[in-house]
């Protein structure tokens, strides 16, 4: 019996194992890019004048014509006051002389545009001179303040116009009216106070985010952020340049800002040809063998 045999149905076991040895990885090349290196704080709502509504007489409130949280506005009336005398002595005098025109009502008006705040007194309660009866927040006053760490007070002058966030995700046009003259004796942050364009009532204490700018540059060459490895301390970056189609060498680079998932490359300069690996890049060795694939 005769038995042939075919050589073409077998490869050779190194010819294989090359081929599998080859990782498949996508790959990019360098590009310029606006970048910026920002952070976020936060900045609270705040009314940052109160004005105090106070009696003008001693006497008893006979009207009050606001409620907590009401908005008033400059010359409201606010209360009617009846001094003592006046309910001591009624009418009497005006029976007395009908010409004399006596009722010892006083009217307290507002100050100042703004928000009721707190309401202290009610009718038929007995008030002295002076004596507090509710507080406005200016709305003129009204801003966020922002506390920024005194470290960073440098970057004010690039960030004189920002976006304000708020919880529901409507965002605010700001710009820094004026920084508060004394830091916070624990956390070292200083006061800084923004002005919106608010369209409608913003309630105090409400927490927004602000982007802070820290450095920015309108065009710097960078990468895809998954195009750049690191070691587990992160203080050596490297990427995984290809030399041909088949294989990829470890290089070292200098990494600037990191920015909308690219980061900047400062050093080597890459020519626009060079390609990296984006992906399939993570645990490659120098000199790997990558085969490219779409």
């Amino acid at each position: 019996m005769t038995v042939l045999y075919s050589c073409r149905g077998a490869k050779p076991a190194d010819e294989e194992a090359a081929i599998e040895s080859h990782t498949p990885v996508t790959v990019t090349t360098i590009g310029n890019s606006a970048l910026a290196d920002t952070i976020e704080l936060n900045a609270t709502s705040s009314f940052l004048q109160k004005n105090y509504v106070s009696a003008n007489a001693i006497g008893y409130i006979q009207k009050v014509n606001i409620q907590p949280g009401h908005y008033v506005e400059k010359g409201q009336l606010m209360f009617t006051l009846k001094t003592k005398e006046a309910q001591s002595i009624g009418n009497t005098i005006n029976v007395l002389d009908t010409t004399f025109k006596f009722s010892g009502i006083n009217n307290i008006r507002a100050s100042r545009s703004g928000f009721v705040t707190q309401l202290l007194h009610q009718v038929g309660d007995y008030v002295q001179d002076g004596e507090q009866l509710a507080i406005i927040s200016d709305r003129e006053s009204f801003a966020f303040v922002l506390q920024l760490p005194y470290e960073l007070r440098r970057v004010i002058a690039n960030n004189q116009n920002l976006t304000l966030t708020l919880p529901d995700g409507e965002k605010l046009a700001g710009h820094i009216a004026s920084l508060m003259p004394s830091v916070d004796t624990l956390s070292q942050t200083q006061g800084i106070v923004i002005k919106v364009n608010n369209t409608h009532p913003i309630p105090e204490n409400l927490v927004a985010k602000a982007l802070i700018i820290k450095t920015a540059k309108s065009s710097a060459p960078s990468l895809p952020k998954s195009a750049v490895l690191s070691n587990e301390t992160q203080n050596e970056f490297w990427v995984m340049k290809l030399i041909n189609d088949t294989t990829a060498i470890k290089t070292t680079v200098k990494k600037g800002i990191e920015s909308g998932g690219r980061i900047e490359i400062l050093s080597p300069t890459f020519n626009p040809s060079d390609r990296v690996a984006v992906t399939g890049n993570y645990g490659l060795a120098d000199t790997a063998k990558i085969k490219i694939v779409n």
